[in-house]
């Protein structure tokens, strides 16, 4: 655990935003934002649709991720789930325990702990190509998620535009990352739990 671990580790595990809508969104946040249970900015829009459950991964354990699809309710949709860089895999694993429960795992940069900057080129579709990479790596644990009816998507790279500023993985709170989760979630077909 580096230096900043505990500081990302400090304020609560999970942070429920939003009335509730139709559609749940499970945000796996390895950065732990939301340090003082408050959504970022940019996903603030999304409440009036959405309950938007916000893991802050730093300050939980894996067991309040099952727990959290354990309990959904079969009455309403099937859940879309959101995590970027390292937690992809393990993203797809909860979504394998819970196919009854999740529509959908929605991915950023899931290769990102896998390409250092001095290794990145300055072209941006770097990042694509290794999430492509990361896809392949992955692909039989992606095709029994699919097979069960949950979709497994890349919706966003790291690009080595300005808009960045930062290293992989994207932020979840950047403003691209939640113009596509609107974007897929508006694009994924309506499914409800069995």
């Amino acid at each position: 655990m580096s230096d900043t671990e505990p500081l990302r580790a400090e304020g609560p595990a999970v942070t429920v935003h939003g009335h509730g809508g139709d559609r749940r969104v499970l945000v796996l946040d390895p950065a732990g934002a939301g340090k003082h249970d408050e959504l970022p900015a940019t996903w603030r829009p999304l409440t009036d649709r959405h309950e938007i459950v916000w893991v802050r991964l730093p300050a939980s354990d894996n067991g309040e991720c099952d727990g959290l699809l354990s309990a959904a309710d079969p009455a309403r949709p099937r859940t879309d789930v959101v995590t970027s860089g390292p937690y992809g895999e393990f993203a797809i694993d909860l979504a394998r325990r819970h196919t009854s429960a999740v529509r959908s795992v929605l991915l950023v940069d899931p290769a990102a702990d896998q390409v250092s900057d001095s290794d990145r080129p300055t072209d941006s579709d770097h990042a694509s190509e290794a999430d492509d990479a990361w896809l392949r790596r992955h692909g039989s644990e992606i095709d029994e998620a699919e097979r069960a009816g949950v979709t497994v998507e890349v919706i966003a790279h790291s690009t080595d535009d300005d808009q960045d500023r930062v290293p992989p993985p994207l932020p979840l709170g950047h403003p691209r990352v939640v113009e596509t989760v609107q974007r897929a979630l508006a694009d994924l077909p309506e499914v409800r739990s069995p």
